[in-house]
């Protein structure tokens, strides 16, 4: 399903502004020089991952694959351009029939990168491919960022499930792409209904202190919910004291209540005395579930704890420190001359200061030990090794302009699930470290 054919309150009508100007004024200039049709080849990459991580998450392919389809230049957006001067009438005019033709491939979503991983390449002419710059980065960026933490949230829960619920910590339309995002790096559920309307995320969400604070009684506030929701609600139970709470909830709910909500205090302690005091009073099936500014270190640390979810907010959608994953979208190749059948070109910027980029059309393989488990990234230009062959990362996307490789959310999620389980162990250490694999240019 192509989810900006359908008109949402969570899209917006064309992502053509989701650019930078200088990509606009480039397109001027190229039109002028005569260069504009060359044959282009350009590739997002990363030069390195955030300081201590192991890997990376490619998240966020779908809504590029919605944002290349909806990059149109319509009468209203033309004329803002025409209006503030940024442009010429023959530039505007060939904007007016703007739609993307070329190919893109990529590492397909959920997949894992390493420094050096061309995860994204996208081919065309100079003018239709460099437009794509800063909305291709812009949602690969902050996708993959989330992604990346909600992997290693979901490492250190284990099989205790996760529940994505930063909405009200970012902003409103952010916040539904990292829903998603979590959903990929393998959280299993939402608190946001946009995420859920749009992506079919399943949502979960009973009540707030302010719910408790609104009765004049917490006695009050547990029958109201239970009433409502029925007996397998989760009672939220660290408003006022947390043993008195538990003790009304039970006696409010029954054995059969569903869960309790603990979102202060020392989690591991509480949570302890809360599992003892539920056993005690016979409610033995009742699970806990803990919030409360959790990040991946902090579930960890629950590990031995009573503990069956996990609510995660702030630390999500912000990437547990690294909001960005730093990808770069770099022209790596392009032909000699506008004729369509010109020999590419590698080409490749030379610079100080570690932002120099390598040239080339490339494709990438991850190369598998004799037990199946990786062991290296390699990256090359030209033909590919035929012991490599069986083991390429790069998929089509877009062909000829047609999107080829939509697909389910959760095919994404089981993707980065199964990736994740063939890195080496240390990939999931929680650690400091190196990226587990090497990148090798061939």
């Amino acid at each position: 399903m192509n989810t900006a054919d359908l008109g949402l309150p969570v899209a917006v009508p064309s992502t053509a502004l989701f650019t930078d100007q200088y990509e606009l004024t480039m397109l001027q200039a190229a039109l002028r020089s005569g260069n504009a049709d060359r044959r282009s080849v350009f590739e997002v990459f990363t030069r390195r991952l955030p300081e201590g991580r192991r890997y990376g998450v490619v998240a966020g392919t779908g809504r590029v694959l919605d944002a290349v389809e909806n990059f149109r230049f319509d009468e209203t957006i033309l004329s803002f351009l025409r209006d503030r001067g940024i442009l010429d009438e023959p530039t505007l005019e060939w904007l007016a029939g703007y739609r993307f033709r070329g190919d893109i491939w990529g590492y397909p979503e959920g997949e894992v990168y390493f420094p050096g991983s061309p995860v994204m390449r996208v081919e065309g002419t100079f003018a239709e491919a460099v437009l794509l710059e800063t909305v291709v980065l812009s949602i690969l960026n902050h996708d993959s960022a989330v992604a990346a933490a909600a992997s290693r949230m979901s490492v250190a829960a284990g099989d205790r499930p996760l529940m994505e619920m930063g909405a009200r910590r970012t902003h409103e339309l952010a916040a539904v792409a990292a829903a998603r995002s979590a959903y990929v790096g393998g959280f299993h559920t939402t608190s946001d209904l946009a995420a859920g309307f749009r992506y079919h995320i399943p949502t979960v969400g009973t009540s707030a202190h302010a719910f408790t604070l609104l009765h004049d009684t917490e006695r009050d506030a547990f029958t109201a919910q239970v009433d409502t929701l029925g007996r397998g609600t989760t009672l939220l139970v660290d408003t006022f004291d947390v043993t008195e709470a538990v003790r009304l909830a039970v006696e409010v709910a029954g054995p059969e209540l569903g869960a309790v909500r603990i979102d202060s205090g020392d989690l591991l302690l509480v949570a302890h005395r809360v599992r003892q005091q539920l056993d005690e009073l016979g409610a033995v099936n009742t699970k806990i579930v803990v919030t409360s500014d959790l990040d991946e270190y902090a579930i960890a640390s629950l590990a031995a704890a009573p503990v069956d979810a996990y609510g995660v907010g702030t630390q999500l959608v912000t990437g547990s420190g690294h909001p960005t994953c730093s990808m770069v979208y770099k022209l790596v190749a392009r032909a000699q001359s506008d004729d369509p059948d010109a020999p590419l070109r590698p080409v490749a910027k030379k610079s100080l200061g570690g932002k120099s980029s390598v040239g080339g059309r490339k494709w990438a393989a991850r190369r598998p030990d004799e037990n199946g488990v990786a062991e290296a990234e390699v990256v090359g230009t030209g033909e590919v090794p035929a012991e490599l062959a069986g083991h390429q990362l790069l998929v089509p996307l877009v062909t000829g302009g047609k999107v080829v490789a939509r697909e389910p959310l959760d095919a994404a999620r089981d993707r980065h699930i199964a990736a994740r389980a063939r890195l080496p162990l240390s990939a999931t250490q929680l650690s400091r470290g190196e990226p587990v694999l090497p990148t090798e240019y061939h």
